[in-house]
Formats: C-alpha cells, structure tokens, sequence
C-alpha cells in the first residue's frame, strides 16, 4: 500500500481545507456536498450521534448560527493508498479554554473525495 502519495494528499488536503472555510461559514450546500451521500455516513459531534446524511443534513440546517467559529492548532491528514484518508485536527473556540478534536476518515468517490465518518470532541480543561 502507498501511503501518503503526494496527488492524493494534495487532493484530501484541498477538501479537507473547503470543509474547514464552509464550516467557518456555514456554507450547507458545501458542508452537505463534502459529506458522503449515504445512510451509512456518521457524524460523532461533541452533544450528537448522527447516524446517515439525512441525519447529518437535518442538523446543520437546525443549528442556529453555525459552528462555533475556532482555529486549527494541529491538522495531520494521511492518504491510505489512493482512495481512503484520514484528517485530524485539534482547534481552539474563541472565548473557550478547552481544547477541541476532530477526525475524519475521508473515501474517493466518482464526485470527489468526501467524508464518510467525522467525530468531534473536547478534552476538559487541565486533561
């Protein structure tokens, strides 16, 4: 297996960074697309389990206002072959002390490269 072949990363990285300015803007049409279009797509967040893109869908379209605007500390993203990846960052929340992470598992399909797992969480303060 190839890992980290250079088009692939460059690839999942040009995603991953459009996930990042649509979330920071609440862009869902952007947001909607970059999930995978299935109901076997998961999104963990840090107060919801959503289980399909319906699920996905239904809560950013309900969620007032958008993410909560942050910062990326840490983003390493790896390329398994050519069409599976992983991205993982942690961020800080303006006005927050705890630290926030994110993973995602990233697959190629004939659309464009998108999520079919994401998970957010926070570590407490002083973890």
């Amino acid at each position: 297996m190839i890992v980290n072949d250079p088009e692939t990363l460059a690839a999942v990285s040009n995603a991953f960074h459009r996930y990042e300015q649509a979330l920071m803007t609440n862009d869902l049409v952007v947001l909607d697309e970059l999930f995978l279009d299935s109901p076997e797509t998961l999104r963990f967040g840090s107060t919801e389990n959503l289980y399909g893109i319906a699920a996905i869908r239904a809560f950013r379209a309900a969620r007032i206002g958008g993410s909560p605007q942050r910062t990326a500390k840490a983003t390493i993203i790896t390329a398994y072959g050519l069409d599976v990846a992983t991205a993982n960052t942690e961020f800080g929340c303006a006005n927050e002390t705890h630290l926030g992470r994110q993973s995602q598992v990233w697959v190629r399909t004939a659309d464009g490269w998108r999520i079919a797992c994401g998970h957010v969480s926070f570590v407490e303060d002083g973890a």
